[in-house]
């Protein structure tokens, strides 16, 4: 995980906010893969999503172990949910609700804003919201 004070450092080195969506579509190789992977190393991912990332794994039948050397192997760099990200989050409620998004959702968006870099993910309701934040649907 950086810091936070490592986080502008990151930023500007960062091509991309993913959403836990994008980086499954790697790891399963699904449609939207050959747009997300080579971002993976020039992108940042919520710790959140990360855990997101981990769960669906392991609901998809890896073992734990090896569903967290999976994440903690990816390239991107791992971004905290502190609490600035926790208020951003819960501010994008009112503009997200009736897109369904959810809690994952607004802590990937949140770091998008934060970062003001584009929000990658497959979740096409994204690009309904109305904060300024630069969403890419990877899959068409």
């Amino acid at each position: 995980m950086i810091a936070v004070g490592n986080l502008l450092q990151k930023r500007l080195v960062a091509r991309a906010v993913l959403d836990a969506s994008a980086v499954l579509t790697v790891l399963r190789a699904e449609r939207g893969a050959e747009v997300v992977a080579p971002l993976i190393p020039d992108s940042l991912i919520s710790s959140v999503n990360l855990s997101e990332v981990m769960a669906k794994l392991i609901e998809r039948g890896a073992k734990p172990d090896r569903a967290q050397e999976i994440v903690l192997g990816l390239p991107c760099t791992i971004v905290e949910f502190d609490a600035e990200g926790a208020i951003v989050a819960a501010r994008l409620i009112s503009s997200t609700r009736s897109l369904g998004l959810s809690f994952g959702d607004r802590a990937c968006l949140a770091l998008a804003l934060k970062t003001r870099l584009p929000a990658f993910t497959t979740d096409r309701a994204w690009q309904s919201v109305r904060s300024g934040i630069e969403v890419r649907v990877v899959r068409s």
